[in-house]
């Protein structure tokens, strides 16, 4: 969306007039809705929506366009956020080894399907240091094997917090977060993870996948919680596998499966299409 917008998501409890009530509201202003996308929870009882308003002809000022639902958002019982458009969020890129999925969400951001400035590389191996510095992005290798895993936790808390990082992408970092880490940057840390969970966790997954002839593999992108692996699923990819494929074709095909994951997962998230309700993520595909 090129012309001056916002983005607002919303969730409440479910109830009768809402579509119109918040057209209302919008149309009211001048303001042009260009996409509506809304999903009635009936086994919850709870309403999700994501709307894209465009606000070039608003005949109020944005803010207090904002301000102003406030109004109607609380007479909802709603809980909801706005995000003005065009807009960028600023990211961190956590590695450790694997370049796959980093190559991806460079090649992606590059691209312009992405939408994020990628504010550091932060990596506990010095591997995807040239990948960094070809892409121009400050790289940062921190120390965190044995005793200075904590340290070097707080270092990323540093730097995150320094470059004001909205989102935080594990692509493929192998280290396990703290609880406190987890929850408190809880809905802002995206993760990649090589099976579709909660299968084949551990060492070796395409190789467990081999020895238990699978006939389909795949990718889980997720939100981090600080239960491993546990968080709400955002994208999910497949590939179809035969009795002729090797390990290393498993981790070939697996490798597709998580660049594809990981790209659509971040796309949903910083176009605000996903929206966290417990333990899974309602996604408004585009």
């Amino acid at each position: 969306m090129s012309r001056p917008g916002l983005i607002l998501k919303l969730s409440c409890p479910d109830q009768p007039g809402i579509v119109a009530k918040i057209a209302s509201y919008c149309a009211m202003h001048r303001g042009n809705l260009v996409e509506f996308n809304q999903f009635s929870d009936q086994l919850g009882a709870k309403f999700f929506a994501r709307l894209e308003i465009e606000t070039s002809e608003l005949a109020v000022d944005v803010q207090d366009f904002i301000d102003g639902f406030g109004t109607l958002g609380r007479s909802l019982q709603a809980v909801w956020h706005f995000r003005r458009l065009p807009y960028r969020m600023r990211t961190a890129v956590l590695v450790t080894k694997t370049d796959h999925c980093l190559n991806e969400i460079l090649w992606r951001t590059e691209l312009g399907e992405l939408p994020i400035e990628i504010t550091s590389i932060i990596g506990n191996r010095p591997h995807c240091r040239g990948i960094a510095d070809h892409a121009g992005i400050p790289f940062h290798e921190i120390d965190m094997d044995g005793d200075r895993r904590a340290a070097g936790f707080t270092a990323i808390r540093r730097l995150i917090e320094a470059q004001d990082v909205e989102l935080i992408v594990l692509a493929r970092f192998m280290q396990i977060l703290p609880d406190d880490f987890c929850n408190d940057y809880a809905g802002r840390v995206i993760n990649i993870h090589h099976s579709f969970l909660p299968a084949f966790i551990g060492a070796n997954p395409y190789k467990q996948a081999y020895e238990r002839g699978v006939k389909l593999i795949g990718a889980t992108c997720h939100y981090v919680t600080a239960e491993l692996d546990a968080g709400p699923i955002i994208e999910q990819e497949v590939e179809r596998v035969h009795h002729f494929h090797t390990p290393a074709d498993l981790v070939r095909l697996g490798r597709n499966c998580e660049r594809n994951a990981i790209a659509r997962g971040i796309r949903h998230h910083v176009h605000d299409r996903t929206i966290i309700d417990g333990h899974r993520a309602i996604v408004f595909p585009d």
